[in-house]
C-alpha cells in the first residue's frame, strides 16, 4: 500500500500571544503524517510560550524578516510532499490536512484553498464560512482586478510547485500573498477550491491587516500595477 504524503506545517511567529493555539492545531491534527515547523521571526515577546511544544516541533530562529522571509525559511527546511501555511494566530480544524490533502490527490492539484471561519480574540466564532462564495471560476478570476479572494492560511501548495514559480517575494512586507497567488495563475496552475471551513481565522486589534493598514494600500495598488494587464490579457484569452 502506498504510503501517505507528508505535509509541513510552516507556522510563522513573531510576537504572538495566540501561538499556543495555533501549535495545538497543528499537532493535534487527524492525519498523522505531518511535521511542525515554528520559525520563529525574531521575537521577543511570548517565546516563553513556545518552549513546552519544543520537543514535539521544528523550532527555526532567524532576525526578523517579515511573514515572506519566515515562510520561506520554513518552506527550504521543510521535508513534506505538500506545504500549508498557519498564522501564529490562527486555528486549523481537526481535519484540515486530511481532507485537503486527499482532495489534491483526487484532483491532481498543485495548490488548493479552502473556506474559513472568522473567530475573535477570545476564540468565539463571528462568522461561519466567511469566504466568498463565487459562481464560477472566472467570478473568482476576476475579483483578483479588486481584491485578495484566497485567505493564505487556508493554502496548501504541493512542495514542486515552489520550484516551479519560486519562493515569496521577501521584498513585499504586506502582500506577498497576493503576489503568489498572481505567479501561480499566471503560470498556468489554478488553484482548486474546496468549499469546506477547515481554519479559523482570528479577526484582532493586533493583526497586521490592521496594524498596518495605511502601508498596505500603497503596496496593493503596485501589486495590481505590475500584474493586472497580464492577468486580464489571459482571462481574455481563456473561457471560464
Amino acid at each position: 500500500m502506498r504510503s501517505r504524503p507528508k505535509v509541513s506545517i510552516i507556522i510563522p511567529f513573531y510576537n504572538c500571544n495566540y501561538v499556543e493555539q495555533a501549535l495545538d492545531s497543528a499537532l493535534n491534527q487527524s492525519y498523522r503524517a505531518i511535521e511542525v515547523i515554528l520559525v520563529d521571526d525574531g521575537s521577543t515577546n511570548h517565546k516563553d510560550r513556545v518552549k513546552p511544544y519544543l520537543k514535539h516541533i521544528y523550532y527555526l530562529g532567524k532576525s526578523n524578516g517579515g511573514t515572506a522571509s519566515a515562510l520561506n525559511h520554513g518552506i527550504r527546511h521543510a521535508s513534506g510532499d505538500y506545504i500549508t501555511w498557519l498564522s501564529s494566530d490562527d486555528v486549523f480544524h481537526p481535519d484540515k490536512i486530511n481532507n485537503q490533502v486527499y482532495f489534491m490527490l483526487e484532483y491532481k492539484s498543485f495548490i488548493s484553498h479552502t473556506n474559513f471561519n472568522y473567530i475573535d480574540d477570545q476564540g468565539k466564532v463571528t462568522k461561519l464560512r466567511a469566504g466568498e462564495p463565487f459562481i464560477s471560476t472566472r467570478q473568482f478570476l476576476e475579483c483578483f482586478a479588486t481584491a485578495n479572494p484566497v485567505n493564505g492560511c487556508t493554502v496548501m501548495f504541493k512542495r514542486e510547485l515552489f520550484g516551479r514559480i519560486g519562493l515569496f517575494d521577501e521584498t513585499l512586507p504586506y502582500t506577498h500573498d497576493l503576489d503568489m497567488w498572481y505567479r501561480v495563475l499566471l503560470g498556468g496552475h489554478f488553484t482548486m477550491y474546496l468549499d469546506m471551513a477547515l481554519t479559523n481565522y482570528r479577526v484582532h486589534n493586533q493583526m497586521g491587516t490592521q496594524l498596518h493598514s495605511a502601508k498596505i494600500k500603497p503596496e496593493y495598488d503596485q501589486l495590481q500595477a505590475r500584474y493586472q494587464p497580464r492577468f486580464q490579457e489571459m482571462l481574455r484569452r481563456i473561457c471560464v
